[in-house]
């Protein structure tokens, strides 16, 4: 049975403890601590975006040297075609009229030669940018894996994992499109524009410079789409992961779905989701429909106006036909590319929204950071495994809301078993939280043994410090792997012993392959019951100084937890631990109890002193006891 709680006006409830004082906030107040992540993404800071594409290629320096000499060579071939055509027409042929066939032979052998190494060229090309493109997108996605990780509690409170997957997989995708296709044909026109531009003025000057002139329209009309473009892609990334964050937390909370007949109701949501993100694709095509119409019409008016102009001045003898046919060649080899163009702009405006959403992710700073200089525990006596816990004027509020701990003073002895009951929203998660490094203190300090929290790096405190939660999650692989989950080293003995001293050993027995049961996804094979047991010896084997329990047998039957509680007993014995409680069985195992509301602990003693007197937990055990009846 569990005791009556309360809870506390306009505070939370569970573990966000704290996340509704906001809505007791007037809007002036609200609108003076605005929230990032309020919005669809995380802010970008200015040049965050270049800065992380620089260090994506940086490491790859040579590979890309390469990879554009190569490309530079195959353009140099492939744009020889014309000349040689032209010069065919005006030298080759007219030799070829007067019995000399060197000439044209001579055309024919280079116009081969420059077919083969335009192909084997670029055949080493595509090889070479695939490498690169491979190892970039290889470090950005454990990078953000990495980085995810690395990201403080309160962080992934309020970013989804939706949109941590919406990163690391479509945003990443949009940029390996732009890697593996949308670069060549970018650096193609480039070089073709280079190439050719320097091609023409050399033949023909007039020809030159009106065909460079065309270019103009051409680029304005480019700026136009891009710009257009960039608000569509930003649009449709959003909207992508709107969807994947609706799908992810539907199949996630499934049970609950189905509990509370909600598949109607998500549906819907869904279907408007999906349909915002068919209107930003449809956007897309017709930002993209509106480029190419418009470049056809430019390409297409600037040929037509040099053919006209170059026929005259052949026909009037000004002009050569071989450099006119060049010409015309020329200008369809660069006019060509410009509907690809458009397709190389959607990729790289889909990838540049794309990048930045994930830049303004990497961007992220961890608000529990390592210490730059970690101060090491002081070494544990033998006879005396727990370690001293002091909250030093403590305050504390999270981000989404007021100040959940005022100005908080407690002293955790070694070795010391404490309780801590209380309403819903009184800060007994929080101060749970806070003992396990989740969150740094607003102000004041934390001590284990003397030292600041913050001056631990994160493997110490690991080490010194480990917390069971209500969630009891398990990852997929066998039973014997999550156990040794904080312990790697533990052998399959010491494993075996942590699950008998929880009392979880047959249970774990009689499961088909023993301890090498495959759990699965979130230990869905083995009951809520079974899962709390291996995590209760998951932090068993751990072997830490102190023990966080927050509301950790909330899962277990009455048989369940008796067993659990007795297990508590022998092992918690000199060890420092903090229970957090809801139900009043649970406080049973501890040396102290403290009662917290409105963040300030208001009893502190004895069970049995508390229970003997009026205050609030004598109420509460009086309320329990009558529901056990």
């Amino acid at each position: 049975m569990t005791a009556p709680t309360t809870t506390a006006p306009g505070r939370g409830s569970g573990e966000g403890e704290g996340e509704g004082e906001d809505k007791g906030r007037s809007p002036r107040e609200s609108s003076r601590q605005a929230d990032p992540f309020d919005h669809d993404d995380l802010p970008t800071p200015p040049g965050a975006t270049g800065a992380l594409l620089r260090s994506l290629l940086a490491p790859l320096r040579s590979r890309v040297v390469l990879a554009a000499v190569l490309l530079l060579l195959q353009q140099a071939a492939v744009q020889a075609g014309p000349l040689l055509v032209a010069y065919a027409i005006d030298r080759a042929v007219p030799a070829f009229r007067h019995h000399d066939n060197g000439p044209l032979i001579a055309v024919a052998v280079a116009y081969l030669f420059c077919s083969v190494a335009s192909g084997s060229l670029q055949y080493a090309f595509i090889r070479a940018s695939s490498r690169v493109n491979q190892d970039v997108l290889l470090d950005l996605r454990g990078r953000i894996f990495r980085h995810a990780q690395a990201l403080s509690i309160d962080f992934h409170e309020r970013y989804t994992s939706g949109r941590l997957i919406s990163r690391s997989t479509t945003d990443v995708e949009s940029l390996r499109e732009l890697l593996s296709e949308g670069l060549q044909e970018l650096l193609m026109v480039i070089l073709s524009f280079v190439y050719i531009s320097a091609m023409l003025l050399w033949l023909d000057l007039g020809l030159g410079a009106v065909a460079v002139a065309s270019f103009v329209p051409l680029y304005l009309l480019i700026r136009i789409y891009q710009r257009r473009a960039g608000r569509v892609f930003a649009n449709r990334s959003t909207a992508i992961a709107s969807v994947i964050v609706k799908f992810a937390e539907t199949m996630n909370g499934i049970r609950p779905v189905r509990a509370f007949r909600r598949e109607a109701a998500n549906d819907a949501e869904f279907r408007e989701l999906n349909r915002r993100h068919e209107r930003t694709n449809g956007d897309a095509l017709v930002e993209m429909a509106r480029y190419v119409v418009g470049s056809r019409l430019v390409a297409n008016t600037a040929v037509a106006g040099i053919v006209l102009w170059g026929a005259s001045r052949v026909v009037s003898g000004s002009l050569a036909l071989g450099v006119l046919a060049a010409a015309v060649l020329y200008l369809r080899r660069l006019y060509d590319p410009i509907d690809r163009m458009g397709m190389f702009l959607n990729s790289y405006q889909s990838a540049a929204a794309s990048l930045e959403k994930i830049a303004g992710l990497l961007a992220q700073v961890p608000s529990v950071p390592e210490p730059a200089a970690p101060r090491p525990l002081p070494a544990l006596a033998s006879e005396h495994p727990g370690r001293e816990v002091v909250f030093d004027g403590v305050r504390f509020g999270y981000r989404t809301g007021g100040e959940i701990l005022p100005a908080f003073d407690l002293t955790l002895p070694a070795g010391q078993t404490v309780a801590v009951v209380g309403s819903t929203g009184a800060g007994k998660s929080t101060l749970a939280k806070l003992v396990a490094r989740f969150y740094d203190p607003t102000g004041g300090r934390v001590l284990l043994d003397g030292v600041d929290l913050r001056d631990l790096s994160v493997p110490e405190l690991r080490r010194g410090v480990v917390m069971v939660t209500q969630e009891a999650f398990l990852f997929s692989g066998t039973v014997a792997e999550n156990i040794a989950i904080g312990r790697p080293d533990a052998t399959r003995a010491d494993i075996e012993g942590a699950a008998k001293s929880i009392g979880a050993h047959d249970f774990i027995s009689s499961l088909p392959d023993g301890y090498d049961t495959d759990v699965r996804k979130r230990g869905g094979r083995i009951s809520a019951g079974q899962r709390q047991l291996v995590a209760f010896a998951r932090a068993l084997l751990a072997d830490p100084a102190v023990l966080i329990l927050d509301e950790a047998t909330s899962s277990l039957d009455v048989p369940g937890e008796r067993a659990v509680q007795r297990a508590m007993s022998t092992v918690l014995r000199g060890r420092t631990a903090v229970v957090i409680a809801h139900r009043l069985s649970t406080v049973e195992i501890a040396d102290r109890v403290l009662v917290m509301e409105g963040g300030r602990v208001v009893e502190d003693g004895t069970p049995d002193q508390l229970v003997a007197g009026t205050g609030r937990f004598a109420d509460l055990h009086r309320a329990w006891q009558d529901s056990l009846v």
